[in-house]
């Protein structure tokens, strides 16, 4: 899959409030945020309900694909570290039905072991 293949950088840390008011229109009833990170245009959204992917598309970013992933269709995922001095992480997501792993990069500013933690919590409540 070559989601944010062509995007230069990592994933850092986005404000709840502001990916809330930006994905008003997406969100079901109730639903709410629980952690938002930001790839330049793109963003990765951990909601109570589900994973969300947004992949904004195209020179004006007004081609967006929303990629809803429930909690339960995550079987595995995988956190690579770098290491002490370089702390950037790649997070690794297999989804049932996908035989490529979706892969995601974070930088160094980024807690990517908040997110392992959220994630472990939601598939472990399937």
């Amino acid at each position: 899959m070559g989601f944010f293949n062509a995007i230069l950088g990592n994933a850092g840390e986005m404000d709840l409030e502001e990916a809330t008011e930006e994905l008003s229109t997406i969100l079901g009833q109730g639903e709410h945020i629980e952690l938002a990170y930001k790839l330049v245009r793109d963003m990765i959204i951990l909601t109570d309900r589900r994973l969300i992917l947004i992949d904004k598309q195209g020179m004006t970013g007004r081609k967006v694909e929303y990629r809803s992933v429930p909690y339960k269709s995550i079987t595995m995922y995988t956190i690579e570290t770098t290491g002490h001095f370089d702390l950037d992480a790649e997070l690794k997501l297999w989804i049932s039905g996908q035989h490529d792993p979706i892969s995601l990069e974070f930088n160094g500013k980024t807690n990517v072991y908040t997110m392992q933690g959220q994630l472990a919590a939601k598939i472990a409540g399937k």
